[in-house]
């Protein structure tokens, strides 16, 4: 049963299957669609939604391992604008429920650069902080300058500067403080400047196939799509969430031996000096797991790193598989893999 009341859109017993990037059919008791961050308060009001109710956005990091218990809510505002220019960087605002590769498209439109490294990844603005995505070198926390959000417990719009977000390797407060937070927009700083970032392994060799020796902002995105396409699976085509384990971050001694027994093994520096970070794909495509298939929850055969939906697997088997694959590489490697995309109905 769908009602508007109040310009908010409520939707009871709302099938999900569309609305998450894996195709997982889940059900949600009740999902409201919020047109306005003004109108959160309505949507909390007693009947609606409860403290609790988790924050919908596009679906691309999420896993459905059962129905979620409680009501769900997702912002549909999109609205993009530009703050202040002053001629070398503008602040750009962006809210919540804008989808993130149009938007990104969108700046390049205007000359502002800064996220070219981050085309094509799917979802929304408001789930780019509460993850802090990142691809090819780059993290979305490195253009942040402030992000709106809702907080429940004041029932108060709040603008917390970049400090305050707490942004570190897919991690954020936003992330840690889930249930206290409601990303409403988010501000970014974008140069007019067109530096580009080609230092990370492939993009360089990928712009030198397409013939550009000397690259502009908007090289580097085509460059970052045409790899993104061909090492990625297309969940329009295939249900998946992308990278489903994050990289392990370990002390420099540990990689330093796994290293030493295992040479092609993929190591970069970590969040700090003393840390390195390691290739998880590297890691799961050792210990086999690239390409397998249990029914219709599989591996992709293009990249280690994503859990795929052939059509028909539910949460709960993509869920034990992902736990089958890190058991594998702990036991083979003795480093631990957890899941990037945010789990709804189960414990990792």
């Amino acid at each position: 049963m769908k009602e508007d009341f109040r310009g908010l859109r409520r939707i009871e017993r709302a099938d999900l299957r569309t609305r998450n990037t894996f195709g997982i059919a889940a059900q949600a008791p009740l999902l409201v669609e919020v047109a306005d961050a003004a109108q959160l308060e309505d949507a909390f009001a007693p009947g609606w939604a409860t403290s609790g109710a988790m924050v919908l956005g596009g679906g691309s990091n999420l896993l459905f391992a059962a129905d979620p218990a409680e009501p769900l809510l997702t912002l549909t505002a999109r609205r993009t604008a530009v703050l202040r220019d002053d001629g070398d960087t503008a602040v750009v605002r962006a809210e919540a429920g804008a989808a993130w590769h149009p938007f990104v498209l969108w700046t390049l439109e205007q000359g502002l650069y800064g996220l070219e490294n981050l085309a094509l990844i799917p979802g929304t603005v408001g789930a780019a902080p509460i993850q802090n995505i990142g691809a090819y070198g780059v993290e979305v926390a490195d253009t942040i300058v402030a992000v709106e959000a809702w907080h429940r417990a004041t029932r108060a719009a709040m603008r917390l500067d970049r400090d305050a977000c707490a942004l570190a390797y897919r991690d954020s407060r936003f992330k840690q403080q889930a249930d206290a937070w409601i990303v409403t927009a988010v501000e970014f700083a974008l140069s007019r400047s067109p530096a580009v970032h080609v230092e990370y392994a492939g993009i360089a060799d990928e712009l030198n196939a397409m013939g550009i020796a000397r690259p502009d902002p908007r090289d580097v995105a085509q460059a970052v799509i045409r790899l993104r396409q061909r090492k990625l699976p297309d969940p329009a085509r295939i249900g998946n969430a992308g990278s489903f384990f994050k990289n392990p971050i370990v002390q420099g001694s540990v990689a330093q031996d796994l290293r030493a027994a295992h040479p092609a093994l993929p190591v970069f520096r970590g969040s700090s000096e003393d840390t390195r970070k390691l290739s998880a794909a590297w890691l799961i495509e050792q210990a086999g797991w690239k390409g397998h298939r249990d029914g219709d929850a599989g591996v992709s055969d293009k990249h280690a790193l994503v859990l795929v939906n052939h059509g028909n697997a539910s949460g709960a088997q993509l869920m034990e598989l992902a736990r089958r694959i890190a058991a594998s590489v702990q036991e083979r490697f003795g480093v631990g893999i957890e899941p990037e995309p945010r789990i709804v109905g189960a414990q990792w």
